[in-house]
């Protein structure tokens, strides 16, 4: 047994062993092809991994006269037992064995070093046998291998001294083979998984400042106004550009105002502290902050800090009329999302509030409410 437990009971029915003869022997080989039945169908069924396993420890100490089944499965190196999922009668442990060991430990810790089934028919004698259930007379230990990777061990424990027999240690074996394959299922749908999570992370950012992308924040802005309709509670949004973007890239080249681009929306992200704020580059060199549950006058300090947080990192700008660094104009709008209106008058508002800063000199903060006639 590996070192772990919490001491469950389970009770288990008499049943014909192996040695038994005639009529029992075929009752017993019978068990044991619908056991195999049995597990290959808890191996193909489950929530997750750790379910399915659990089912299938739970199948063999339900179906057979073992006191303990458990899979225990190693970490990526294959140097420490890692995780273990057990059924039966087992006893308690020292705890510092109870949470991951090395495979220099145990029997098991000996099944995984040598890659080879372990038979134990009198765990007494054994020197690497850590004891799980006093009752516990053998023990059989099969790799969990699927190809060329040990995935961890299948462990079954057994009050009887001549349980293991070499028909029943074929099951086991046959068994274990289940138990890989439905590892490396689980692992190749987790990969899968996790590969589609990373697509979909690339699908909504921008490939530039690493913010979120236009997509991305239309999604948001369709999901948050739905949810603050139903709310009651108002919307903002701040909308900041780059005054006389072109003539930065004309006098100090495209690298250069890349590199600003980034730096604004490090500014953005700096100062969108709230649970659901969102920053995205809405286009070109425009930059958004979508704020839910803010008001205008939120709304509009944020963007006042913004535009003095850009002013102070007084990134140079040889070209601009406005000052010898880069500056940003901002729009803000806030509403109370409802059924009457779209997000686009959230948009249009900020949008003509932005309008308004580069009109009257850029390098500064104009907040509108939205309107539906805006839109």
């Amino acid at each position: 047994m590996s070192p772990e437990g919490d001491g469950n009971q389970h009770d288990h029915d008499p049943v014909t062993t192996p040695a038994a003869a005639g009529a029992g022997a075929s009752a017993w080989q019978a068990r044991l092809t619908g056991l195999l039945a049995e597990v290959s169908r808890e191996a193909l069924e489950g929530e997750d991994l750790e379910a399915v396993l659990r089912r299938i420890v739970e199948c063999l100490v339900r179906n057979l006269p073992v006191a303990i089944a458990s899979i225990i499965l190693l970490d990526d190196e294959g140097t420490h037992f890692m995780q273990e999922v057990w059924a039966g009668d087992v006893e308690l442990f020292p705890q510092e064995l109870a949470h991951g060991w090395p495979v220099s430990v145990g029997a098991a810790g000996r099944c995984a070093r040598t890659g080879e089934a372990q038979l134990i028919n009198d765990v007494d004698t054994d020197p690497d046998y850590i004891s799980g259930n006093s009752a516990v007379r053998s023990e059989y230990l099969v790799p969990i291998r699927h190809r060329t990777r040990l995935h961890g061990v299948l462990n079954i424990e057994s009050t009887r001294a001549d349980f293991f027999s070499e028909e029943t240690r074929s099951v086991f074996d046959a068994i274990a083979g289940q138990v890989a394959g439905a590892i490396h299922l689980a692992r190749v749908v987790g990969e899968l998984e996790s590969a589609n999570r990373k697509l979909e992370q690339l699908s909504m950012s921008d490939g530039l400042t690493g913010i979120a992308n236009r997509r991305c924040f239309d999604q948001r802005l369709s999901a948050e106004w739905e949810w603050l309709a139903g709310e009651g509670r108002e919307l903002a949004l701040v909308l900041a550009d780059a005054d006389a973007f072109k003539p930065l890239n004309d006098a100090h080249g495209h690298l250069y105002g890349d590199e600003c681009l980034r730096e604004l929306a490090r500014i953005c992200m700096r100062l969108a502290d709230g649970t659901d704020d969102l920053v995205a580059r809405f286009g070109g060199e425009e930059l958004v902050l979508l704020l839910p549950g803010r008001d205008l006058a939120a709304a509009q300090e944020l963007g006042e800090r913004l535009r003095r947080d850009v002013e102070a990192a007084a990134m140079p700008h040889a070209q601009s009329q406005v000052a010898p660094h880069v500056t940003v104009s901002v729009g803000v709008s806030a509403v109370r999302p409802s059924k009457a209106m779209s997000p686009d008058h959230l948009i249009a508002a900020a949008d003509r509030a932005l309008y308004m800063a580069k009109a009257r000199g850029r390098n500064r903060v104009i907040a509108l409410e939205a309107d539906p006639k805006d839109a």
